[in-house]
């Protein structure tokens, strides 16, 4: 294994740091604050305490249908042909009828503006052929982002005996969702129409009031049951940096919307991210067995960033490359090594690194030079 340590000088914050000396959501039953890009907790409040999380709930649907779109398993011009169960939802919906046809697309932004119970079922029974094993998908899902708080019972967030989240889990699931951009173009949308120029046509209005009156934020999704009080997960996005904020049982929607607010503007006005390394920026080179060059470049798989807090000093850190033993051929893409975020010897974060280039095989002719030349030099690979 081959490590390759570099120095930096950066300003950096431990992997939680948060607000104690202030309750910034005194009216929630719990509330969270993270920064996208890092996943760091910025404030936290009762963030593993189960509630009904009302819906929000949607949002893992909404995961699940955007992820399978992008497996190819479905695509958003699919026809969906309304169930009986989908159009006998209550709640809010976007007033499907049995035997309607809607697609994909205007389904997903019907669950997104509108919260609509009816179009999530919809959604659902066409992912997964019925609304009981969408609920399955959800929680299988949950089981792999490692959600231990988190239990449904339905796709739409209506009252049901233990039917649960937390604020972390639901931080964790919006995490997942800001990766696609479908959705954030969605839940971004104030106002829009379904059916237009039909005789059925559907004004579409966002329950997230904070779309209209903040122009940082562009999602993701409210709730409120009378057991679940009012809720709101939001994400925002200024001078490059992307929060998510997660409020439980709020007493009113204004209180809501104040105390999100009031929690989107101390997470900027406290923090800003700096990119240490952008996704193939080559960090080192490497040598391959068997490979067409004698060395290649080697980059991370994704953007490093480093969360600041504004009122702290620089430090020293370092980075360490740790790469395999590898035989071509490699793809790019695949992962070669880790590198790791080091500071007082405490890694604080590790990201995968590939290849910059597809590694081809070499052939016999060319290994057979590059064997005489290693036993000449006295180099081996």
């Amino acid at each position: 294994m081959k490590k390759i340590i570099l120095s930096l000088t950066l300003l950096l914050i431990p992997a939680f740091v948060y607000a104690e000396e202030v309750d910034l959501a005194p009216n929630a039953k719990a509330a969270i604050i993270v920064e996208a890009s890092t996943g760091t907790i910025l404030y936290q409040k009762n963030i593993h305490e189960k509630l009904p999380p009302a819906s929000m709930t949607k949002m893992m649907g909404m995961l699940l249908v955007v992820e399978s779109v992008e497996k190819g398993q479905i695509n958003w011009d699919d026809i969906v042909i309304v169930s009986e169960n989908a159009s006998s939802m209550g709640g809010s919906q976007i007033l499907l009828e049995t035997g309607e046809k809607m697609t994909v697309d205007d389904l997903f932004k019907g669950v997104a503006v509108a919260s609509g119970n009816d179009a999530i079922v919809a959604l659902g029974e066409k992912i997964a052929g019925t609304e009981e094993m969408f609920v399955k998908m959800m929680n299988d899902r949950a089981k792999e982002l490692g959600l231990k708080n988190t239990n449904f019972k339905n796709p739409h967030g209506l009252e049901e005996a233990n039917h649960y989240t937390s604020a972390y889990d639901i931080s964790k699931i919006a995490l997942e969702l800001v990766k696609h951009p479908k959705v954030l173009e969605y839940t971004g949308i104030y106002e829009d129409y379904l059916r237009k120029g039909t005789n059925r046509e559907f004004w579409l209005v966002n329950t997230n009031k904070l779309v209209r009156f903040n122009q940082n934020v562009d999602g993701l999704k409210t709730g409120y049951t009378k057991e679940a009080g009012y809720c709101l997960t939001a994400t925002a996005s200024k001078d490059g940096m992307r929060l998510i904020t997660v409020v439980f049982g709020e007493p009113e929607s204004s209180t809501r919307n104040k105390e999100t607010t009031g929690m989107l503007d101390y997470g900027f006005s406290m923090y800003s991210v700096e990119k240490l390394l952008s996704k193939d920026l080559k960090v080192g080179t490497i040598k391959i067995y068997a490979s067409d060059k004698e060395t290649y470049e080697i980059v991370p798989m994704k953007d490093v960033n480093i969360l600041n807090n504004k009122t702290q000093e620089k430090r020293n850190v370092t980075y360490e490359i740790n790469t395999k033993t590898l035989s071509a051929p490699i793809k790019k893409g695949e992962v070669v090594g880790k590198l790791k975020i080091i500071e007082n010897n405490k890694t604080i974060d590790e990201i995968d690194i590939t290849v910059k280039n597809d590694v081809k095989k070499a052939n016999i002719f060319k290994l057979y030079l590059r064997n005489i030349k290693n036993i000449i030099t006295g180099n081996t690979l």
